[in-house]
């Protein structure tokens, strides 16, 4: 674990019986309201925001913190269109600021040495990557709202397996296509699909396919098929819970036990230690883009019924460099919010 290289010294929350009780249990002293936000950005007092507002409000809070010169470590996904997304990269070029993504699987030895295990040829030639990530979600959550407030599965949930897909491919999809169905029980108008599918085509004749949904129990693995063997990952995505990495390679089969972890505290960390060294981070502001562009050609296909072509990113990739450890740590007590999950198990 590496040693302490950054201190809260600030909420945001326009609850102001959460932010006394958050205030007092982490002991933080300057606590203020969203219509505070501006002031607080140029009081001198923080260096950074890291920023967990609902997805449609992204951006206009991560453009007011780089015209600050303030770094930001933003939530993914990044923002809801493309066009918030580079707003977002070019206030931050502009001000000469950090701009991170939250990808906590970024930093998290399972995945990581699941790239690896694609990098060094372990499996061969990857050819394809499935995966599922589902949870049954209480239609009043937040994460149930619109598609304009960047609501439903897909935005929430399915931006994992995409992420994944990316990573372990080492590429960028050239085509998708999707389909959506069933609607979730809300009053918001309109409620957000209940269920999503989704195909990418890679370079080099490769496949990858994944379904997100609100609607069915908690589940979260992927599988990547090469030419000489494959590997599966158990509880791929989740940020509690131990996760198993097992694989079959020229008829012999292994497995590996990965312990649960702190997944928030190494991208807090690597954010951190980027400012200090004046470091470019990865996953940075393309790597939420490039999400974001391909979700909202995920929506075009289920609309439209066609198959959409996509303009890759040039980026930098993660690996196992950037792995942090940091210890397990009890689920927080929530104050005044809910889980978004209505599963038995969640």
């Amino acid at each position: 674990m590496q040693k302490k290289n950054s201190e809260l010294v600030a909420l945001v929350s326009g609850d102001a019986s959460k932010l006394k009780k958050l205030g007092k249990k982490y002991g933080v002293k300057i606590l203020c309201g969203y219509e505070q936000y501006g002031e607080l950005l140029r009081s001198g007092e923080i260096d950074a925001v890291y920023l967990a507002l609902p997805n449609h409000l992204h951006s206009q809070y991560a453009v007011q913190a780089a015209q600050a010169g303030i770094h930001v470590l933003c939530e993914k996904p990044m923002a809801v269109v493309p066009e918030e997304c580079e707003a977002m990269i070019q206030a931050a070029e502009e001000a000469k600021v950090k701009l991170m993504v939250a990808y906590r699987l970024h930093f998290e030895e399972t995945n990581l040495s699941a790239i690896e295990l694609v990098k060094k040829k372990k499996i061969g030639d990857p050819k394809i990557f499935q995966s599922a990530f589902t949870m049954g979600v209480d239609p009043k959550n937040y994460r149930a709202s619109d598609e304009e407030r960047g609501g439903g599965p897909v935005y929430d949930i399915g931006i994992y397996c995409l992420n994944a897909s990316r990573y372990l491919f080492q590429s960028e999809p050239l085509e998708v296509s999707a389909f959506a169905v069933g609607q979730t029980k809300s009053d918001k108008n309109p409620p957000p699909e209940e269920s999503v599918t989704v195909n990418l085509k890679f370079p080099g004749e490769r496949l990858a396919s994944f379904v997100c949904s609100f609607g069915a129990y908690t589940h979260g693995n992927y599988i990547v098929i090469g030419s000489k063997g494959s590997f599966t990952v158990e509880n791929a995505y989740e940020y509690v819970g131990d996760k198993i990495l097992s694989w079959e390679i020229k008829g012999k089969k292994g497995k590996q036990k990965f312990k649960s972890r702190d997944q928030f505290a190494p991208e807090l960390i690597y954010f951190s230690n980027c400012i200090l060294k004046n470091q470019e981070p990865e996953p940075s502001g393309l790597e939420g883009l490039a999400d974001v562009r391909i979700i909202r050609a995920i929506f075009e296909s289920a609309q439209t019924g066609k198959s959409i072509p996509i303009e890759p990113i040039d980026k930098e990739r993660p690996g196992l460099r950037q792995e942090i450890y940091a210890p397990p740590v009890q689920e927080p007590e929530l104050v005044r919010a809910k889980q978004p999950s209505k599963d038995e198990a969640a």
